[in-house]
């Protein structure tokens, strides 16, 4: 131990009789090493701004549409345009076991909502409860989504997206418990859409659409008809299995071919979620290339200053040997040198990129590419590349100096 406090002394006795040569070597450590955790932390925030604003309209989730045969089975023309009802969900539920919450969904666009003299036309949809958490349709403090009990006793109440509570009430106002009419019909708001990201959808953004029971949207329109269905299975990688049940399920029902991939559109989320998860890894590797080969840059100039050092102390080492210093001693000596100038240089570059990711972080940009954000694996990657960088920066010259002969160091 004395030995290791003894070498770490004379270390720091060179650093500072060299201060510019070692200032400047640790410059491109600590410019390698910020590159490296800002451009990983960068790809990290990237892909989780991805995910974020895919997840807005639902984690997880496909949605059903009826489309229409192109193939003739057992008696039946092509062409036949399909179309679901409230019965075929629970069919789907029932049949299909992997399904874990499903939704049918009557949409009614540009329907008449207002309130006093203000009004808008929007989609009116009627859902079932279980619709909110799959559409991450969640309500602000104060309010509540539509539950079982509005469904069962068809009651008007409405839950309105954030966006038309500002049209007809004003922006931020207090809806919940006031009465606005759809049509002619008054309905009594139970709850405000939360603000969420969603880039994506497949009609209105949920901001700029109401949600009434399905029950009462029946009983008001009449309708027989779904515009489609949504609905999440458990295990996410059993996505393809259960399209194919779909297919199987709703071919008996419907009497087609179930090999007619036509006659029913899905649109399952899950795929885009391995297309995000995949370009995430692959932005992440390609960042943290340029930033590695940034790094190896300073390594580089780490090794060739070693590789001096070596030269000007072979005397020192020829005198260490000739007292009987080991050669594992030598190389340890140098190790250690090449070890704490990568390390200071190391820490330093990470202390800056911490503060350059707090500064960013305070950007309006998170819309667009996200924030940068230190995770985990970005640690671990960031000091994995510094500890290869440093091994191969410090051995070579170090085996060098090692296996210098002591009449040679001695003659110098």
């Amino acid at each position: 131990m004395n030995q290791l406090f003894d070498t770490i002394g004379e270390v720091f006795h060179y650093l500072k009789q060299y201060k510019s040569r070692t200032l400047m070597t640790m410059f491109g450590l600590i410019w390698g090493t910020m590159t490296v955790v800002l451009l990983l932390s960068f790809g990290s925030g990237v892909g989780t701004s991805m995910k974020k604003n895919m997840h807005g309209m639902g984690e997880g989730i496909a949605i059903l549409w009826p489309g229409t045969t192109t193939k003739a089975w057992q008696g039946y023309n092509r062409g036949r345009y399909l179309r679901f009802r409230v019965e075929d969900v629970e069919l789907l539920r029932r049949e299909i076991k992997d399904i874990d919450a499903i939704s049918g969904e009557f949409i009614y666009y540009d329907r008449p909502v207002r309130v006093g003299k203000t009004i808008t036309k929007t989609p009116v949809t009627g859902i079932m409860p279980e619709y909110g958490p799959m559409r991450n349709c969640i309500a602000r403090a104060g309010g509540r989504w539509i539950n079982d009990l509005d469904m069962k006793n068809k009651r008007r109440v409405v839950f309105l997206g954030y966006k038309i509570r500002d049209l007809l009430f004003g922006e931020n106002a207090d809806a919940v418990g006031k009465t606005v009419y759809i049509g002619e019909t008054p309905f009594r708001v139970v709850g405000i859409l939360k603000e969420k990201t969603q880039p994506s959808s497949y009609s209105y953004r949920d901001q700029d659409r109401v949600f009434i029971p399905m029950s009462t949207f029946q009983s008001l329109y009449g309708w027989r008809y779904l515009s489609n269905i949504v609905y999440r299975i458990g295990d996410p990688t059993r996505n393809e299995a259960v399209k194919d049940e779909l297919f199987s399920v709703l071919a008996k029902r419907f009497k087609f071919d179930p090999s007619d991939r036509n006659a029913l559109g899905i649109w399952d989320t899950t795929e885009m979620d391995k297309f995000i998860y995949y370009f995430s890894f692959g932005f992440q590797l390609f960042l943290g290339l340029i930033g590695a080969v940034t790094l190896i840059v300073g390594g580089i100039g780490l090794a060739n200053i070693m590789y001096v050092v070596v030269q000007e102390r072979t005397r020192e080492i020829g005198i260490k040997r000739s007292i009987g210093a080991k050669r594992k001693t030598i190389m340890s000596q140098f190790l250690i040198e090449a070890t704490m100038i990568i390390g200071i240089g190391a820490l330093i570059g990470f202390l800056l990129a911490l503060v350059l990711i707090r500064f960013i972080s305070m950007l309006p940009i998170e819309e667009y590419v996200g924030h940068p954000e230190l995770s985990w694996p970005v640690v671990l990657a960031s000091i994995s590349i510094l500890a290869l960088v440093g091994f191969f920066a410090g051995y070579f010259p170090a085996r060098r100096a090692s296996r210098l002969e002591v009449v040679e160091c001695l003659r110098s």
